[in-house]
């Protein structure tokens, strides 16, 4: 059943999901045939008050292969496969994706890579984006297998100061930067505690609310905190460096067996699968819905914040189960628009 709720708005990370809005075609466009129209009580709302009993109601099934996020111009997860599920975060209201307060992206099985380019985004933009955070200007290489990265820390007199570290996943399911060789300019450093000093140490403990803590020399960074919310509950299991890509594995998770997507051959997608899906004017109880990339020779860049241009550019199919599939081109190959 359709709804009237306000226009998509930007919201965050993590992510992909926000695609689902491509059904909506816009709020000025028709619905496709077979697609009711919009009433003037949002879904949410309809069975948060109980006029309307959820059906197939509870997790969201989900499968991604070959998707690249891009969640700013140089932050890019690079989802190579993903097992999971979304999970509404208040009882009685399903995910709606224009509160990404409203669900978790539980995965229970994955392989994402990230460049350096978009670890170093990850901490400018996200971890130390505030005007009081310890540490500016983050650069990161891979260099001889290793992770190499340079950073100002904000000291009375700033400092630039460079670490060279190993990535590898904690026990909990964290991600472990262990510092093999530490230097404040051109003199060495003993420690992590040593470089920050005095000045720093508090600065830093008020880091972990974001992921990020210090426990001798090593950074450990929560997954679940380091981008805003919708939030990932997932475990990392491994986390390796392959040529010029960091590489987490994710694992783990009660539901790794695979999903049946209505084009399984489909080389690059998103799949969502059961339970209440709510976004922009549309509810779909449950959810039978598959977002195909259009250009499968590289995987599927989705942009965020261009996600509208990708919407016009592409095209939706209703299918005889009325199940729903969308084809979208690539967040830079959207002036000209696809045809059926």
């Amino acid at each position: 059943m359709a709804t009237t709720r306000n226009p998509l708005r930007p919201f965050s990370f993590l992510l992909f999901f926000l695609a689902l809005a491509a059904i909506a075609h816009g709020e000025r466009q028709s619905p496709a045939a077979g697609t009711p129209a919009p009433s003037q009580v949002s879904p949410a709302q309809e069975v948060a008050s109980g006029t309307k009993q959820p059906q197939g109601s509870g997790d969201v099934q989900t499968q991604m292969r070959g998707v690249n996020f891009r969640i700013d111009p140089q932050l890019v997860l690079e989802v190579r496969h993903l097992r999971g599920a979304l999970q509404p975060t208040q009882e009685g209201k399903p995910p709606w994706f224009d509160d990404p307060n409203s669900f978790a992206l539980k995965i229970d099985a994955a392989e994402i890579a990230m460049t350096p380019a978009s670890l170093a985004a990850m901490m400018n933009h996200f971890l130390f984006a505030g005007p009081d955070a310890p540490v500016k200007n983050v650069a990161i290489e891979i260099r001889d297998g290793h992770l190499v990265q340079t950073s100002t820390l904000r000291k009375k007199v700033p400092i630039r100061a460079t670490l060279i570290g190993d990535i590898s996943a904690t026990p909990e399911g964290d991600l472990r930067l262990h510092t093999t060789r530490i230097s404040a300019g051109k003199v060495p450093v003993k420690g992590l505690l040593d470089l920050f000093g005095v000045e720093l140490s508090d600065v830093i403990k008020s880091q972990e609310s974001k992921g990020l803590k210090v426990v001798q020399d090593d950074f450990i960074l929560d997954p679940e905190k380091l981008l805003p919310p919708p939030r990932m509950r997932g475990k990392v299991t491994a986390a390796r460096i392959v040529g010029d890509r960091v590489v987490l594995t994710f694992g783990g998770g009660a539901n790794e067996h695979p999903l049946k997507p209505s084009f399984p051959k489909a080389k690059n997608y998103m799949y969502m699968s059961g339970g209440i899906l709510s976004f922009g004017k549309l509810t779909m109880p449950g959810a039978d819905l598959q977002i195909i990339d259009a250009y499968p020779k590289d995987p599927f860049d989705f942009f965020l914040s261009q996600y509208a241009k990708q919407l016009v550019a592409g095209y939706s199919r209703t299918l005889p189960n009325k199940g729903l599939v969308v084809y979208m081109p690539d967040s830079d190959k959207v002036g000209k628009r696809l045809k059926p």
